[in-house]
């Protein structure tokens, strides 16, 4: 798929900048439109028992981040382009982000990490789950001013990770050294699956290794993003809310444990 239109969440976090820079980088390697949507809550602005929207409050936050956005997208021109989602309750923002979201070829997302920034907690799940796009999560910590020199494709025997797998594609650079990790479930791998995909992305003319880890506990997360850290990577490739033949990891434990301690940019593909 070429990356020809991308997504990145504005808000007023200090990681905010992290993840435009990269967005920014990516629609420049692509020749990309990015459209920055700025979101989060906020409370209405109350007079005695009126309420009225926007608060002052929500239109000085919302004009900081515009200015942010055209600062970062200086060199895009006309391929820049900054939107509101103009609400401020928790479900409204969610509802707003993930509608806009499905008409990007992929978005760009911050990790929840606590700050005290007004984002809701469970956006970056509902995005994945709900948006039917490729999320591109930026971790809470790190400076990453590019990705898929280094990728890593962990790769199973469920959908999402086919899912995935065509995905990442788009974001391998050119000369890229790929790694692809399988997991298996208390077995040996199946190298026949391992050969096809290596064969598939050398189609693509990308150059991969293959690995394979057998994992009979919950500790399938914690091994990925170990060799991810082995091989270097700057982006880990995954597919998303899937349970992948492990009988013993409910049904988006791993997404979400994945979600919580990333360590690098991974790209979720559901």
């Amino acid at each position: 798929m070429a990356l020809r239109d991308l997504f990145v969440h504005l808000d007023s976090s200090a990681r905010c900048r992290a993840r435009l820079d990269l967005a920014v980088a990516l629609a420049r390697r692509h020749d990309a439109r990015l459209v920055g949507f700025h979101a989060e809550t906020a409370p209405a602005q109350r007079v005695g028992v009126v309420a009225t929207w926007p608060s002052a409050e929500y239109l000085a936050a919302a004009e900081a981040s515009r200015a942010v956005f055209a600062a970062a997208t200086a060199g895009l021109g006309d391929r820049a382009l900054f939107q509101d989602a103009n609400r401020g309750g928790e479900a409204e923002v969610i509802a707003r982000v993930v509608e806009a979201a499905r008409t990007a070829d992929m978005v760009i997302l911050g990790q929840s990490d606590g700050e005290a920034v007004r984002v809701p907690d469970d956006l970056p799940e509902r995005v994945v789950l709900e948006s039917g796009r490729p999320v591109l999560m930026v971790p809470s910590n790190g400076i990453w001013a590019d990705v898929g020199h280094r990728p890593m494709f962990a790769w199973t025997s469920a959908r999402a990770a086919a899912r995935a797998l065509a995905d990442g594609i788009a974001l391998v650079a050119p000369g890229a050294d790929a790694a692809v990790v399988q997991a298996a479930s208390g077995e040996a791998p199946l190298e026949e699956a391992a050969e096809r995909v290596i064969a598939h992305l050398a189609a693509h003319g990308i150059a991969a290794r293959h690995q394979s880890v057998v994992v009979e506990e919950v500790r399938l997360m914690d091994t990925l993003l170990n060799r991810a850290a082995d091989h270097a990577a700057d982006l880990m490739i995954i597919g998303a809310f899937e349970n992948a033949g492990f009988p013993f990891v409910g049904r988006g434990s791993g997404t979400r444990y994945v979600l919580r301690h990333l360590t690098l940019p991974v790209l979720f593909s559901h």
